[in-house]
């Protein structure tokens, strides 16, 4: 695979990790009570930060020129 496809597939883990983090949060403000709710929500945190590392690498690494 060449560097530019290496590099979206990488990128659409970030998008994926926010998605997840997004539906987790959501599902533990509607769904869940107690400190189960807080568990999924620093779950859904980590996991968010993820996202953001991965954003921060493809957006700083610059253009892959292909």
């Amino acid at each position: 695979m060449t560097p530019s496809l290496i590099k979206m597939w990488i990128s659409f883990a970030g998008i994926g990790a926010f998605a997840i983090a997004a539906l987790m949060v959501a599902v533990s403000h509607t769904k869940l009570s107690g400190w189960f709710a807080t568990l999924v929500r620093v779950i859904a945190f980590v996991i968010f930060l993820f996202g953001t590392l991965i954003m921060i690498y493809v957006v700083a690494s610059g253009p892959t020129g292909g």
